[in-house]
């Protein structure tokens, strides 16, 4: 079939029209002319420039993944917690990118040689040679490197959301290494390389495979990627144990779900270059609109699983939860990663249903056997990424199949794709978890895998980044490793208006006659500074006993009030912000006349108080100076 259609060889481009026709093959001249658009070369060297691109811009935003993953896990976590894990997902990608590019890769794919091509040390468990990448000398496969280092990167980020606020970071360093030089490049291998013995890219001389019909079906990564991530982090929380406060949800609530919705919204952005860049190709036609069914799918299957995790979180709570459906959004998507080009839009509705419901379920009842996940990263891609895998056998179609992969059999309507994407999910799970195991429980014999209470109630900012926070009343700050008692003065901030400093404070006003009263939220939460009602503010003094354990904390532990002891009547010494001192006699105190209070008096109200003590005064026959200065 050719496609026809005039040009002009005039300058102007209004006369002199010659007609041209142009073939999938071949570029015919139908007249004597000289015009010659293009060469069957060209039009080549295009298409896999085009393809290329199409890789590297999709890689990139699978990429921009790492950001939405560090937003969602820094958004769930304490805020005592919020540089470590921001601080491990930059290391994900610096770790990723070195243990991959030295081992990693190599182990997945080798050289790229198919069985057919000859004599190798590839075989169907490993890959070998290319180390280092090595052998790209022709500068023409470093695209395919990028690409599948950006996935590796996100089956390592998954695990630090499992073992998030109590993980040793040395700890964490070394299972990051371990999961991208070794388990997941393994994976890798079985499923996406040509000569992996579950691919259905593996072919012997003979045109057959491990497995019969096409082998496993994993598009995008439903297995490869979010299986591996999610049984590693299940054993990593099984390994570690529960938070101290697992049980406790107030004390557990994360920072910002503004940032988890952040997170959410970068990571369904991220996943259109997930799944389509898959197709690693777009200079085509075919490529590219399979390109735009992929992107459809996969909308359709994350905005199904939004609907139904809205509905369960009614159902179960009574309420609407905002992360009941940023989970079951993340749900949706990874279900659909495995089967996004072999399946039709309404499969795909069906998919992220079933998805969203397999993640409410799976993350409850892991925090009834007292499973400490906080992201839910197990529920969210080790379940999902389980049904994903095998609903390639439900719902694929031998056009889809036929499309995607060039294999048309019948394997979908004989059940035996079904078998094979079972196949294909155990034995992730098997390798997986045996290997995991290994390295977590080891790390947790040698005692090497979790923080200590103290670092833990404190919080790994403190303790692995020597980053301070006010934590409830006190500065929380990482000091020497050595033992001894140290004088701590602090400043107080709106975190140090607590239930606590209010009870003291009305047990001192009490005794010296004072009434107190909290006449706003605001002042409530101690995001107003304390004054008295001349509008002066109230100061207090912190100076307590604090101990250096050995992990190198500072805590303030205890608060005192001390009292000025002087020869005058009694009076009221608090110390507050601004470092001042406010003395108010007790003799010279009516509480009729003066409150202390926490919001701002009006100036009418400050000048009737002014009055009233006046009043009082002249009648007693004394001055007032004194008073009138400080409350003026």
């Amino acid at each position: 079939m050719s496609t026809c259609f005039f040009v002009s060889k005039s300058s102007t481009g209004t006369s002199d029209f010659v007609e041209l026709c142009i073939s999938s093959s071949s570029i015919t001249r139908t007249t004597n002319t000289d015009i010659l658009l293009a060469s069957e070369e060209s039009v080549g060297s295009l298409q896999d420039a085009t393809d290329v691109m199409w890789i590297l811009v999709t890689a990139i935003f699978v990429f921009w993944m790492q950001a939405g993953f560090a937003m969602l896990e820094a958004g769930t976590v304490r805020p005592k917690n919020t540089n470590n894990i921001l601080f491990k997902n930059i290391m994900d990608a610096a770790i990723g990118c070195i243990a991959f590019w030295l081992l990693g890769y190599s182990l997945a794919f080798g050289n790229n040689r198919t069985v057919a091509d000859g004599s190798g040390r590839d075989n169907g468990f490993i890959g070998a040679g290319n180390w280092a990448l090595q052998n790209f000398n022709d500068d023409t496969q470093y695209h395919l490197f990028f690409f599948q280092w950006t996935f590796a990167s996100a089956a390592t980020t998954i695990v630090s959301g499992s073992v998030a606020e109590r993980c040793r970071l040395e700890a964490y360093f070394i299972y990051s290494l371990f999961i991208s030089i070794f388990v997941y490049p393994v994976v890798v291998h079985w499923f996406w390389s040509p000569t992996g013995w579950l691919s259905p890219f593996y072919t012997d001389d003979g045109g057959r495979r491990y497995l019969s019909k096409n082998g496993v079906i994993d598009f995008a990564g439903s297995g490869v990627v979010h299986m591996v991530g999610g049984f590693s982090g299940l054993i990593g929380s099984i390994a570690i144990g529960p938070r101290r406060d697992f049980h406790d949800k107030n004390k557990l609530k994360g920072a910002n779900e503004l940032l988890c919705s952040l997170g959410v919204g970068i990571l369904w952005m991220g996943w259109y270059g997930f799944n389509a860049g898959s197709t690693l190709a777009a200079g085509s036609g075919m490529a590219i609109n399979l390109a735009s069914k992929i992107v459809t799918v996969t909308t359709i299957s994350a905005a199904s699983a939004i609907m139904v995790g809205c509905l369960i979180a009614k159902s179960i709570h009574g309420c609407y939860k905002l992360p009941a459906i940023l989970n079951s959004a993340i749900a949706g998507l990874v279900a659909i990663t495995a089967p996004c080009a072999v399946v039709e839009p309404w499969a795909a509705m069906i998919i992220g249903i079933v998805g969203s419901l397999i993640y409410a379920l799976s993350s409850e009842i892991i925090k009834n056997l007292n499973i400490d996940d906080p992201l839910d990263a197990f529920p969210v891609h080790g379940c999902a990424g389980v049904w994903g895998l095998l609903s390639v056998g439900i719902f694929a179609t031998r056009s889809n199949i036929s499309r995607a992969y060039g294999f048309d059999n019948d394997a979908m309507t004989s059940g035996n794709q079904f078998v094979n994407q079972l196949l294909g999910a155990v034995v992730i799970i098997a390798w997986t978890v045996t290997n995991m195991s290994a390295l977590f429980f080891t790390l947790k014999f040698i005692g090497f895998l979790r923080i200590t209470a103290e670092q833990e109630e404190k919080g790994l900012d403190v303790a692995e980044h020597g980053v301070p926070w006010i934590h409830r009343n006190a500065r929380v700050e990482r000091g020497s490793r050595t033992e001894g008692k140290s004088k701590t003065t602090k400043k107080y901030t709106s975190h140090d208006f607590s239930k606590a400093h209010r009870k003291t404070y009305k047990s001192e006003t009490s005794r010296l006659g004072l009434h107190r009263s909290i006449t706003s939220p605001k002042a409530a939460s101690g995001h107003q500074t304390p004054r008295v009602s001349g509008g002066r503010n109230i100061e207090k003094s912190d100076v307590t006993n604090s101990k250096q354990s050995n992990s190198g904390l500072v805590v303030v532990r205890e608060i005192s009030l001390p009292m000025r002891q002087t020869s005058d009547p009694p009076v009221e010494n608090i110390e507050g912000t601004s470092g001042k001192r406010a003395s108010i006699p007790q003799d010279r105190i009516r509480s009729s006349s003066v409150s202390a209070r926490f919001d701002q008096p009006k100036k009418s109200q400050r000048n009737s108080q002014l009055r009233n003590f006046r009043e009082a005064e002249r009648k007693k026959g004394t001055g007032a100076t004194s008073f009138e200065k400080m409350v003026s």
